[in-house]
């Protein structure tokens, strides 16, 4: 294992040889020494374990011809991939098998079979475990596996999104584990801020117990999930076709908003200006937006003072961008 490995990455005298490279990627898969090697990596001592590790996470990403032949071995045998998440039942394995794992995942027909197979339920399991190792790791593959290839996760959160989104608001999002909460609310932004699930954000958003989760989360005793937390409930209230109950709730709470957004803040050094931009916006939208329609005393009032409201939004947030940017090239003299 250690030589294959020193093909592979060469060592401190030497670089791998590509030609090489190439011949060991053909041999391994060729000869289905990639399952054997999982199905016997149990056996092998830990510093033999993380060689083998190592070894298949490099086979992933070797081109032969200009072709990742690893994506069409492991497409003829999922087996291999149902071996590797079961690693996280087993607390010997799980740093190997999750590792190996992840490599895995780059190939998109191995992130869909997962996203589509009941593996994808068991992670809300696996992340939860009081074990950190493995709950850590879980929530890395599960992060990768919701990340990596958009349009496969677009599709999946699409046709899957009344189960998955009941299993994570009410097992991470709301979870006594303030890791997995924090953890939870910052991948759940990354996936509502990605252009390709546009779709998937604004049925999100449009929920009144999704609302309400984020609220409780503004309140949080812990200033990351909070500023977290903020990213996605901008979403709430950015939302131009807000449903008429979330604009109920934004009225029936304005002040407590206001005065909660307007206490928070974010350490210096850290997105401050991107942060007071996203602060600046939701502040205005909150005030004008809810004023306009509580002085017209109807949800479904006519749009035209909105309208009217929104290009003084834009006018400010125009103004505020370019003192920001004046600031910043002061700051760099």
């Amino acid at each position: 294992m250690r030589e294959l490995k020193s093909i592979l990455y060469g060592d401190s005298e030497t670089e791998p040889v590509p030609e090489a490279c190439s011949q060991l990627t053909q041999e391994f898969f060729k000869d289905n020494t990639m399952q054997l090697l999982i199905i016997s990596l149990p056996k092998f001592n830990l510093e033999t374990r993380k060689d083998a590790t190592q070894v298949v996470a490099n086979l992933q990403r070797q081109q032969v011809q200009y072709k990742l032949i690893a994506s069409d071995y492991l497409e003829a045998n999922m087996g291999l991939i149902d071996i590797l998440i079961s690693g996280y039942e087993d607390t010997n394995m799980t740093l190997h098998y999750g590792a190996m794992l992840r490599e895995c995942i780059r190939h998109q027909i191995v992130a869909k079979y997962v996203l589509e197979s009941p593996h994808m339920k068991k992670f809300f399991y696996y992340i939860q475990l009081p074990n950190f190792d493995i709950a850590a790791d879980a929530a890395a593959t599960f992060k990768e596996l919701l990340t990596r290839h958009k349009s496969t996760v677009a599709e999946f959160l699409s046709n899957n999104y009344e189960w998955f989104f009941d299993e994570y608001n009410s097992k991470l999002l709301e979870s006594s584990n303030y890791v997995t909460r924090r953890q939870a609310v910052k991948l759940l932004g990354d996936m509502l801020l990605d252009r390709s699930n546009s779709h998937v954000m604004t049925q999100y958003v449009s929920s009144r117990d999704n609302l309400r989760i984020f609220m409780n989360l503004l309140r949080e005793s812990s200033k990351s999930i909070q500023i977290e937390a903020f990213h996605v409930f901008k979403l709430f209230a950015a939302n131009q076709n807000k449903p008429a109950d979330i604009t109920g709730i934004l009225i029936t709470n304005r002040n407590k908003l206001l005065r909660l957004l307007g206490d928070l803040k974010v350490d210096k050094g850290k997105l401050v200006m991107v942060f007071l931009k996203s602060l600046y916006l939701l502040l205005w939208c909150i005030n004008i937006i809810i004023t306009a329609y509580h002085d017209h005393g109807d949800y479904y009032a006519e749009d035209e003072q909105f309208e009217a409201d929104k290009a003084q939004v834009m006018k400010e947030i125009a103004a505020l961008e370019h003192s920001d940017s004046h600031s910043a090239e002061d700051s760099l003299k």
